[in-house]
This record gives C-alpha cells, structure tokens and sequence, in this order.
C-alpha cells in the first residue's frame, strides 16, 4: 500500500469522544500550534535571583518622565515596584504608634511581646520599629512580621535569642516608633471561622459565624509618572515617581488639596486621553458606607479633586442591573464594565454628563475581575462554564474544551483566575486552579488567529505580556517574576530543568477501520529548530487500537515495541528531519503522541507517514 499521510487539523477538541475526533487532536501539555502544526512552547527563566514576600497577583508596567520603566506589583503581604531586578517596596504605612517600654523578652527565646492598646492588627503584619534601648540584651529595630495574640498584644520574632527575662508590665525598650504597614490580605480565598469570624447569626450557635477572608488583589494605574494604587476594597494610594524607589505610598485623600476622595473601591483606573481618575464600587459623597454599584470620577487632570462643581468635570453614576460591579476593563475610546449580571460601556462625553453609561448585554457573567483581556480590539473573557468576546457586540465564543475545563475546576478560587495574551503566537490564556488545588495550576489557550483552543499545566499567579518594561512576556511564580518563551528550559531557580511536553491526536483508522493494519515503518517529520542540546531528542508514539473507545493494543501483544526514539542532531543551518524508523503496530485504528522530557529541546511536528500492510479482521492474532 502507499504510505499514509498523517495531517491532523490545528487545535485540540475535548468535546466528543476520540474516536469522533478523528483526524484531531485529543490531549496535549506545554505545547502551543504554529501554522497549522503543534510545537513545543518556549521556556522561562528568573528575572534575578531576588525574591519578593507574598504571592503577587497583579502586575502593572509604566515609564517615568526620566526614562525610568517601573513594574507595580502588588502580593497578599505587600506592594513593591520592580526596577533593575530588584523589588522595592512602597506598600503604604496605616498609622503610626509612639509606644514606652512595650516589649517583653523570654531568657533563652527569640520570641518578643509587643503591647500596643487597640493596635489594629492581623497576623502577618508588618511592623517597623525605631528604638531608643535594649530589651533582655535585644534591640528591636527594623521591619518585623506580627502574631496577634489579643487586641492589645502581639508578638514578633528578633534575629537572635534573648539574654534575660523581661516582664510586662513593666517591659522595656523606652520610646519606641511603631509604624504599621496597611494590613495584609489573603494569599488565597480562605473560609474564617470563630468568634468575629463572620455576621451575627451566620453560623451554628458557639462558632460565631464564618466567612471567607478575601484574596487579596491590588488595583493599580499610572497617573502621568506616577501610580494611584489600592487593595481592592480598600482606599486609594499616591506613589510620586520624583520622591524615588525608597519612598513608600501614601493615601490619596491625605495630599493637598484632596476632597471628597473615595475610601474603598473595587476597582480603579486612569482614562487614557482624558485623564480622569475612577473609582467602581466605592462610598458616595459625604458617606463612608461602599456602594457596590456606583461609579466616581475626579476633575479632568487631577487625582485629588472629587467634589462635583459647576466649574470641573468631577461627578458619579450608578449602575443599575446587577448588585455589584466585578471588573473593568479600558479598551478602545470606551471603559467595560462587568456586574454580576450585565456588561457596561462607559464613555466619555464631557460636560455636563462628562461619563456616559450604556448597557451592552444582560445575564452576562464574568468569574474574576482578571479574567478578560484584550487583544487586536477584541476583548475576551471567562464566565460562569462558557466564553465570551466582545468586539463592538457580545458574543459566546465556541470553546472545544469547555467540558474539559469546567469539570474539572475549582469554583471556590474563581478569584484567582486571571486572563493573559501572548500577542507573538496570537494567543488568549486563562490560568485556574483545578478542582483539587488552591493556586492557579493550569492554563487553556484560544488562538484568534488560528481559531483553535489547546491546554496545558502550569503554576503562575499573574502575568503580563511584553510591554515597555521586557520584550518577553512577564509571569510571577514562588516569590519571583519570570520572563516568559525564553530559551527552552524551565530556568524559574537558576538551574535549567527541562519541561516536559506532549501532544497525543484522537483515533484515526489505520486503514479503512474495518479490517485489520500492520504498521511496520513510520516516516517522522519533526524538526528540532531551536533547540540547545547537542542531540536533542523526541519519543514518537503509535498507540494502536482494537476497536475504537478500546484500550490501546499493549506491546506484548504485538510482539514488539511501540515507541521508538527519533533522533536529530541539531547543526547550523537547522534542516528538516527525513529518514525513517521501522516499528510494528497492528490494529484497526490508531492515536500518535510526540513527546520530550530532555534538557535543550525544542521541536515542531509536520506530517508524518506511515507504511501499512493489510492484516486481517481477526481480533486477535
């Protein structure tokens, strides 16, 4: 017989059983399609070997008038600017405290109590001592972490162990600055539970009711220079680029000429041309109490201005379908909105509505305020089980994994959610935690261009693509940020490991489905372009079948192997594979996997042939 060409068509279908995939692609990890065929993704590496504290969830790039290219981003702990490699934090000061003799010491014990009436902290805090004495032959200067032990005490852990034993009262330390750190927020969404824990009533008698401890997301955006920043429910802060990397934030409503800012928000953003500042689901004028559904702005060109008058453009609008707004999103000459039920344009109109809002489409839902993106004007989102774009009209987008996806998917984190563009391969991610996991720990793939979907496994918490601050796309993972498609290793500690990836097709008869195919030679066309190992390597697969929905046929049965590895020495110039590797597989249809595991390796796979000679229609052989 002639060889069999194998051409499969671009993208992976989860939808329908592998057999009525046939001539598809079924399962795959770590890969991405190019021109039709499936290759193995890029690699990443380590920004610097420095560390930040917390898990960073949000990631925003931006450039000072001195040329300076400044990345916020902001973890659960802390709120840093990354430049040069190194993470500088601003995250804003809550209060200061002006304490006499509040330390106690243990002989023996690094453990040191702190005694600040009312002091308003969590566990996990961060404290900044200034001390005039020693306490048990320990001075206490410097950023400490807190644990809380009541309202009125906390403890930190020094450098070292204490000399002596000091009591409180009446404790030790003389005068001491305590400078507080806003309070930290959750790493991931947490159920509380205890006294205080949650509403009156809301739980089982002697529990106190529970709640969730939110996940703490950062919003943040450039005014000018300089960033206007927050933790969403929670107030707006000012970083001014000109008072340098060492200076820390300070709140919005405390700078001159400040009136009437918003307290809490949801979220914020700068518009691009005109210039204002906007705060969604913040309190109203004269009030402290959050309005999940109202919309603020300042003056034209002031951060600070927020009082509406007759001579500026300062003013609010209340949305009206939903309870609460979930996301926002600037695209072109329009702001979207997301509530839980409906999507808003808002657009500027200049006085005296000066923002108009219209709405576009009812029971639409969104699952997290990172979950949309744009790209090419079209902006893409994640809803509750299906996909949505927008591009001047809403509309479901087709998915071949929406089964795949949402069954096996952790609705309790949906907060952690986060969408993220590739623009080089023309691709929109979503990265989501899977049933059995708390931390976004796996990924799928819509390339626009191509119209395909494809899936993968990956830990990343945020991510932004190239921008002004790297050519490459930026991820943050374990406490440090990553450039994205460099190389072909995973390089995230500073030692290159390699990344396994794989692609397997659906079934496809071997020869006409009926009878019985011997396959005795298969002809590869993988190319191995790219790749940094001297003899970089790949495992192709043929895993035959009986009948189809069938297990695959095992080696033994077919009285030899069913893998062989297929070799290219990567040379300069890169040329196209040829050659051929003898195998032997019988059955009536088939699936092809094409893998590697090696250090070095990259690979993109063409079309295939494999030799077939007619083999019966018996079951077994």
């Amino acid at each position: 017989m002639p060889l069999k060409k194998i051409q499969l068509k671009p993208g992976v279908n989860r939808e329908n059983t592998r057999y009525t995939n046939e001539g598809g692609w079924y399962d795959c990890d770590k890969i991405r399609f190019r021109y039709g065929t499936p290759e193995k993704i890029g690699g990443w590496e380590r920004i610097s070997s420095a560390t930040f504290q917390g898990t960073c969830r949000s990631l925003w790039p931006w450039s000072t008038l001195g040329a300076g290219n400044y990345l916020g981003m902001g973890t659960n702990l802390k709120y840093y600017i990354q430049y040069g490699g190194g993470y500088n934090d601003v995250t804003p000061l809550r209060g200061t405290a002006t304490l006499t003799d509040p330390f106690s010491t243990t002989s023996g014990l690094p453990t040191v109590g702190v005694k600040d009436v009312a002091h308003g902290c969590l566990t996990g805090d961060f404290v900044t001592f200034t001390s005039t004495a020693a306490v048990g032959g320990l001075t206490i200067t410097g950023e400490y972490q807190v644990t809380v032990v009541d309202a009125d005490n906390y403890t930190i852990t020094a450098a070292s162990s204490a000399s002596s034993t000091v009591t409180q009262p009446p404790g030790g330390g003389g005068t001491v600055t305590a400078a507080y750190q806003v309070n930290v927020g959750g790493a991931i969404e947490t159920p509380a539970f205890g006294w205080g824990a949650g509403a009156w009533g809301a739980g089982a008698w002697g529990t106190g009711g529970s709640n969730t401890i939110p996940l703490r997301i950062w919003n943040h955006n450039n005014f000018g220079e300089d960033l206007i920043f927050g933790p969403k429910n929670g107030p707006m802060y000012y970083w001014d680029a000109t008072t340098g990397l060492s200076a820390r934030g300070v709140a919005l409503d405390t700078l001159s000429g400040a009136s009437d800012v918003p307290t809490i928000q949801t979220s914020l953003l700068v518009s691009d041309t005109s210039r204002f500042v906007l705060a969604f689901g913040c309190n109203d004028y004269g009030s402290g109490i959050q309005d999940t559904m109202l919309i603020r702005w300042s003056d034209q060109e002031s951060a600070t201005n927020w009082t509406p008058a007759a001579t500026n453009q300062a003013g609010s609008v209340r949305l009206s379908h939903g309870s609460t707004i979930e996301a926002v999103a600037q695209v072109r000459q329009e702001i979207l909105v997301w509530t839980d039920t409906s999507l808003y344009s808002l657009q500027y109109l200049g006085p005296p509505i000066v923002w108009g809002s219209q709405l576009l489409s009812d029971n639409v839902s969104i699952v997290s305020d990172r979950a949309m993106v744009t790209s090419s004007g079209v902006t893409y989102w994640m809803g509750q089980e299906k996909f949505y774009t927008y591009d001047g009209r809403v509309n479901t987008l087709p998915c071949d994994l929406r089964q795949y996806v949402f069954s096996d998917f952790n609705f309790e984190q949906t907060e952690q959610i986060f969408a993220a563009t590739v623009s080089q391969f023309n691709e929109i991610w979503w990265f989501y935690c899977s049933a059995n996991s708390t931390s976004p720990d796996k990924y799928v793939v819509y390339n626009f261009v191509e119209k395909i979907w494809y899936y993968g496994t990956m830990t990343r918490t945020a991510w932004i693509d190239s921008s002004i601050i790297s050519t490459y796309p930026i991820s943050a993972y374990n406490n440090r940020l990553l450039y994205q498609e460099v190389g072909v290793d995973d390089n995230s500690n500073g030692t290159p490991v390699a990344i396994p990836a794989y692609i397997t097709s659906a079934e496809f008869d071997i020869d006409d489905g009926h009878n019985f195919g011997f396959v005795w030679r298969v002809l590869p066309d993988i190319t191995f372009r790219g790749s940094s190992a001297a003899s970089p390597q790949a495992i192709l697969t043929l895993l035959p079948l009986q009948n189809s929905g069938s297990g695959y046929n095992s080696p033994a049965s077919l009285g030899g192997s069913d893998n062989q590895p297929v070799v290219r020495i990567a040379t300069v110039p890169i040329e196209q594979f040829t050659g051929q590797v003898n195998i032997r597989v019988r059955g009536r249809q088939m699936a092809i996997k094409v893998a590697s595991e090696n250090l070095g390796v990259a690979w993109q796979l063409g079309s295939p042939r494999i030799d077939i000679k007619p083999d019966g229609r018996a079951g077994t052989r």
